[in-house]
């Protein structure tokens, strides 16, 4: 893999970007889990944004380095995880214009599975798992995924997987519209490139004139979101809950939750 490097643009230190034919592509590139921080958003709106700017790119394929698409956030990064502004830099993900192919290698987890909504299409295989444990771990979902997440599967679907935190492969992912696409064992990534393919082919102007108007409002919506999602995440944070959640979830065990 070429790393696109310009003068105008020079990517985040843990992301890989290129553009090959039509096709713009971002991995994340921090193994094995691809956990993020205020510092990998950051970038990866500036990724985004870079190739929203290139008239060659036609869609962006979104994936990672590693044996996970992105487990989540990094509590323990020197770049801390505030709730709040990691969200306002989130939401300009969904402003892009551009479509996005998320090629889901292995386990998008809690904040994970957030980036991975971020996407007009999810590409899935054997391997990938997707779980929303924010409630397992004692606090409320974020990253927009109160707009996002419903939007994609339904008000049901959402609120079970929310409240269980239950983990689901690529298959059950396809059955309930999580996943669009179901690869073949080793065919992730070609099988994402050529759905990028296939929507290249299309008319740029009118497949963003598309996007936008399917899409229309839902960037504002998460905007407005958003203060919400935090506010919870922040009073959750204090919980003698969240702490038992996380040190269940270190531990390997069922968490004792006691309503406090």
């Amino acid at each position: 893999m070429t790393t696109t490097s310009t003068a105008a643009f020079v990517p985040y230190r843990d992301l890989l970007v290129e553009l090959d034919g039509h096709v713009g592509i971002i991995r994340l590139n921090r193994p094995p889990h691809n956990f993020f921080d205020n510092d990998l958003i950051h970038g990866l709106v500036e990724a985004f944004d870079y190739l929203d700017g290139i008239e060659q790119c036609r869609v962006v394929l979104l994936t990672s380095e590693g044996k996970a698409f992105c487990a989540g956030a990094n509590f323990n990064s020197a770049s801390p995880v505030t709730p709040r502004q990691l969200y306002k830099h989130a939401v300009r993900l969904f402003r892009t214009k551009k479509p996005i192919v998320a090629a889901v290698n292995g386990p998008a987890i809690g904040g994970g599975l957030g980036l991975a909504l971020i996407a007009d299409f999810r590409v899935v295989d054997a391997d990938t798992r997707f779980s929303a444990n924010f409630n397992r771990l004692g606090f409320h979902q974020g990253f927009g995924m109160s707009v996002t997440f419903p939007r994609i599967v339904g008000v049901q679907q959402a609120a079970l997987l929310l409240h269980t935190g239950r983990r689901i492969d690529g298959k059950e992912a396809v059955r309930i519209g999580l996943g669009d696409v179901l690869a073949e064992t080793g065919t992730l990534l070609a099988t994402a490139r050529a759905l990028c393919d296939e929507i290249a082919t299309s008319a740029p102007l009118a497949v963003m004139a598309t996007r936008a108007t399917l899409r229309a409002g839902l960037a504002d919506q998460i905007d407005a979101m958003i203060d919400h999602e935090a506010t919870e995440q922040e009073g959750h944070f204090e919980t003698a809950d969240f702490k038992e959640g996380v040190a269940a979830m270190t531990e390997r065990r069922t968490p004792n939750f006691i309503g406090a």
